[in-house]
């Protein structure tokens, strides 16, 4: 298995030995064939369209396979110290392999203070009009259906954006540089 992969490996560098020419026809591409690139070179389909991006991405990992990738010592070191983040990195060696994502611990994301309390009711009379929501757990119910914040609640009742804490009450609106409050 490890004389396969040192094949691999070496057929890699080989294929892209003259790296000035290969990166010299990246500049000729269209970004269908950079993507196809990418695809070669990465093992992984891209989302980008981005020309320049993908130019810049192949460059580097063509470089990356003729030259070899980062040492062993610093794959360790960069495990040792991120080995909780949520980033994505590529083995060295013959391919892209997606590193497993790893497992964080859940955290616990605080309710923003200025919320109401779940199944407080909030009224709020517009156009001569009562309007009632509800908060719940995770978000606001109102006329049946579920909103994720209160600015979508009341960009609903009024069809223009709105921060829902100041169209409910819930903020004072705090003047810029005189630091007085007013509503």
């Amino acid at each position: 298995m490890a004389r396969k992969q040192s094949d691999e490996a070496a057929e890699a560098r080989q294929a892209i030995a003259d790296i000035p020419r290969e990166l010299a026809r990246l500049r000729e591409m269209t970004v269908g064939q950079l993507r196809e690139r990418y695809r070669e070179v990465f093992g992984e389909p891209t989302r980008s369209r981005n020309k320049d991006y993908l130019r810049k991405k192949i460059a580097w990992r063509v470089q990356e396979l003729a030259e070899g990738g980062l040492s062993e010592r610093a794959l360790a070191r960069i495990d040792a110290l991120a080995s909780t983040a949520p980033v994505r990195r590529r083995s060295s060696g013959n391919g892209a392999v997606p590193a497993e994502p790893a497992a964080a611990e859940p955290v616990a994301t605080a309710r923003d203070p200025r919320l109401p309390e779940p199944g407080t009711v909030l009224t709020r009379e517009h156009n001569g009009v009562e309007h009632r929501v509800v908060a719940l757990d995770d978000g606001f119910e109102y006329r049946g259906e579920r909103f994720p914040t209160l600015s979508k609640v009341a960009r609903a009742i009024t069809g223009t954006n709105w921060n829902g804490y100041l169209f409910f009450s819930l903020q004072r609106r705090v003047r810029k540089g005189a630091g007085e409050a007013s509503q």
